[in-house]
């Protein structure tokens, strides 16, 4: 029970460290404008993130948080 209980926990600390860097890439991208920025048309609805810089910083350090708990869920030991 408690080789299983491991794994798993590895399993769901690394895929919530991936999706913490995904989240901080996309955060990044639309600091710079870059990318998912949505429609400019008219009435075009458009994200709060673009071209405000400080997200770039916010997701930097989420990117960074996650690859370090990436590398700690699959470096500990059991």
């Amino acid at each position: 029970m408690g080789a299983a209980f491991n794994i798993v926990g590895r399993i769901i600390s690394t895929l919530l460290g991936a999706l913490l860097c995904f989240m901080g890439g996309v955060w990044i991208l639309q600091a710079f404008n870059i990318a998912f920025n949505g429609p400019m048309g008219p009435g075009g609805a458009r994200s709060f993130m673009v071209e405000d810089h400080s997200w770039a910083i916010y997701g930097a350090i989420a990117v960074l948080v996650g690859v370090v708990q990436v590398v700690w869920s699959n470096t500990r030991k059991a």
